[in-house]
């Protein structure tokens, strides 16, 4: 397993994208037109959704697989925003689900303004972004991107659907989060190959890593959801604690720990009560669980490093390659 730099969790919220750094302030700036495009009486409540939304991982994954397949124009980065505006509205029904009440230490939508509007601001991210994609031209594009809008939504239903169910299997969770996280990163890294004319075995590869890194990622946030603090990472955390979502940690806790353990936790989520981090901290293999699921996340940033072959060396290939050890430090950050 590769070796990874160890990272503050302070840094969480900076990603190595100084490469793509000018492309990123463009994506910035088309997102600003794009909120200008709303009724006048909807852009406050975009504007502060864009300024809350993120780390823009996913246009600069875009614009890096662009500049390592043959270089970055303006499609990219048009791509790009596309999938950000999918992102952010994702954030938004997701807080929603999950009664998040901060996102980037500042009040999330629907503490702002209430579910009604919220779930509103959300449906019209998307529907904006949709629109936005059919300016490609391109059936290919345009439909894929909204197969990946398609699957992100499923996901969501599926997870949600499967709170506090014990016959969820951990082929069950990675298919929900290949769904919910995956499909996003998978499309920024595939379509951007595609925009680049590059041969099918090349754009293979890059939706391959791109499923990977968000796999991966969201392994960590859901480690992170565990462990992590809302004074370190400026979010509302424990949150899937609290709607019973029994993510890989705690599949792996079910099957490690002893039976009068299990039998508690069971119990527990049979009846639909609050699964408290004081009581799965008292079982001996919960931090064990924790290790075990990061490492599952560590071994597939691994194998995204060997997807990354079929590229010629650049600095956008090391772009990439510096992504996976970026989060490869986030993983080691959260060991016990």
């Amino acid at each position: 397993m590769a070796k990874h730099l160890k990272i503050d969790p302070g840094d969480a919220r900076r990603l190595p994208f100084a490469l793509v750094a000018p492309e990123l302030k463009r994506v910035e700036s088309c997102l600003r037109d794009q909120v200008q495009d709303f009724d006048p009486g909807i852009e406050p409540y975009i504007s502060y959704i864009c300024d809350t939304a993120g780390k823009r991982i996913r246009p600069a994954l875009s614009i890096l697989v662009g500049g390592a397949t043959g270089g970055v124009d303006s499609s990219h980065l048009k791509l790009g925003t596309i999938l950000e505006l999918i992102h952010m509205a994702t954030l938004v029904h997701d807080d929603i689900i999950d009664g998040a009440t901060t996102r980037r230490e500042v009040p999330t939508a629907n503490q702002k303004w209430g579910e009604g509007i919220a779930v509103l601001l959300g449906d019209a991210l998307f529907s904006h972004a949709l629109m936005l994609a059919t300016e490609f031209d391109d059936l290919v594009l345009s439909r894929a991107i909204a197969a990946a809008s398609r699957d992100v939504c499923q996901g969501e239903i599926l997870q949600t659907q499967r709170r506090f169910d014990l016959t969820l299997t951990r082929s069950d969770y990675f298919r929900i989060i290949e769904m919910k996280t995956g499909a996003l990163f998978a499309a920024a890294t595939e379509l951007s190959a595609y925009l680049s004319n590059v041969p099918a075995e090349c754009r293979a590869a890059m939706k391959d890593f791109g499923m990977k890194l968000g796999t991966a990622y969201q392994i960590y946030d859901d480690c992170l959801d565990l462990v992590g603090t809302e004074e370190q990472f400026g979010k509302t955390l424990r949150t899937d604690l609290a709607k019973g979502k029994l993510t890989l940690p705690m599949l792996y806790l079910l099957e490690d720990a002893e039976d009068s353990q299990r039998e508690i936790l069971q119990k527990r989520i049979i009846q639909q009560e609050e699964l408290d981090l004081t009581v799965l901290a008292g079982i001996a293999e919960y931090e064990g669980a924790i290790e075990r699921s990061l490492r599952r996340a560590s071994s597939l940033l691994d194998e995204g490093e060997d997807c990354l072959r079929v590229l010629e060396e650049s600095d956008y290939r090391s772009g990439l390659s510096g992504i996976l050890e970026f989060l490869g430090g986030l993983l080691d950050s959260l060991q016990s």
